[in-house]
């Protein structure tokens, strides 16, 4: 039952309130960064291999590990805005919730999103590389449904996405699971993540 528990985590039905969160890409479009596909699948593909995969993915190996109250707060210190922050701290602990309401211990204290996803995996049994894979590829899908949305761009242009961008999946949780390289170097991100928190108009609350 491990890969439908892990299908189950991955959905966009599970009830965390990912769907309202841009990560920074309503920003981009605002500053006219991602205007169309194209520019779209380059903003996602950046921010999920120079910050996603660098950075929350290490968390997630780690915490499947060995969940730590140490890695969880360092995770949460190394978000670089307050709606960053709150999107991590908002959707780990109705993660956390949930778990709690299906009798699965969460011994860590105000959880980020990354810890609550790894105590599902320790406890349901789901194979490492397997869950870091389904965590990128659900922050993906989240980010394209968001460019559909809000670009706009079409359903059949987010599938290519999906497609071009899932396609590096398994070489980057590759590279993860291979050597510790914990980075999250992405300035633009952190920059226009700023200037969301006081943009005229949202839809997202990040």
């Amino acid at each position: 039952m491990s890969l439908v528990r892990l299908l189950q985590l991955a959905s966009p039905t599970l009830p965390v309130g990912a769907y309202s969160y841009s990560q920074g890409l309503e920003a981009a479009l605002d500053a006219n960064i991602v205007f169309d596909s194209g520019s779209a699948e380059a903003w996602i593909g950046d921010v999920l291999e120079f910050s996603v995969a660098r950075m929350e993915a290490q968390v997630l190996r780690s915490q499947i590990a060995a969940p730590s109250q140490e890695t969880n707060d360092f995770f949460v210190a190394t978000r670089e805005t307050a709606e960053l922050r709150a999107e991590t701290l908002q959707m780990g602990q109705a993660l956390s919730r949930l778990l709690a309401d299906l009798a699965i211990p969460v011994p860590v204290e105000e959880p980020a999103f990354p810890t609550s996803f790894a105590i599902a995996v320790r406890h349901w049994g789901i194979e490492p590389r397997e869950a870091v894979i389904a965590y990128l590829w659900s922050w993906l899908e989240n980010q394209v449904m968001a460019a559909v949305k809000a670009v706009p761009i079409g359903q059949t242009s987010g599938q290519k996405i999906l497609l071009d961008l899932g396609s590096r999946l398994e070489a980057l949780a590759d590279a993860q699971l291979e050597k510790e390289s914990w980075t999250n170097f992405a300035p633009g991100l952190a920059c226009l993540s700023s200037r969301h928190e006081t943009q005229y108009s949202r839809l997202f609350r990040s």
